[in-house]
């Protein structure tokens, strides 16, 4: 877990001391939802987490990727789509949403997902703050 947050420290991605919430179901076997995490020398260095949508037939929103600034650009978050799309595949899912923002700061991310085969489907907006969009890219498993 502190290896977990210093990514999340690193890239600052969200609070830090909401990953133990975020881990604790997976760690008590929820099957909605996931946890994947990428190590680098035994050492964690990226992480995804997903969460099936409620009220939806086999819809999953990955609400969480993250790879320590270090390990950018080296295959890590790729791997860990990858890893994840196929562990939804085995669960018969058939979509995987991500959200991002709108803004500048984020073009990286949104071209991570278009990179990786994820299209932007919706655009919500204002919705994390004036001038800041809600984008949602999607891909067909």
């Amino acid at each position: 877990m502190p290896a977990l947050k210093q990514v999340l420290d690193a890239t600052e991605l969200f609070p830090s001391d909401m990953l133990q919430d975020m881990v604790t179901p997976f760690l008590n076997g929820s099957t909605e939802v996931l946890w994947l995490t990428a190590e680098s020398d035994g050492t964690p260095c990226g992480f995804c987490f997903a969460q099936s949508e409620q009220l939806t037939e086999g819809t999953w929103n990955m609400l969480a990727i993250a790879v320590a600034p270090a390990q950018q650009g080296a295959g890590v978050g790729t791997g860990l789509t990858g890893a994840l799309e196929q562990h939804l595949r085995d669960l018969d899912a058939r979509i995987l949403i991500a959200d991002t923002s709108g803004i500048d700061d984020f073009t990286q991310t949104r071209d991570f997902y278009a990179k990786n085969g994820y299209a932007a489907e919706a655009r919500i907006r204002d919705f994390w703050a004036a001038g800041d969009d809600k984008v949602t890219f999607r891909k067909a498993l």
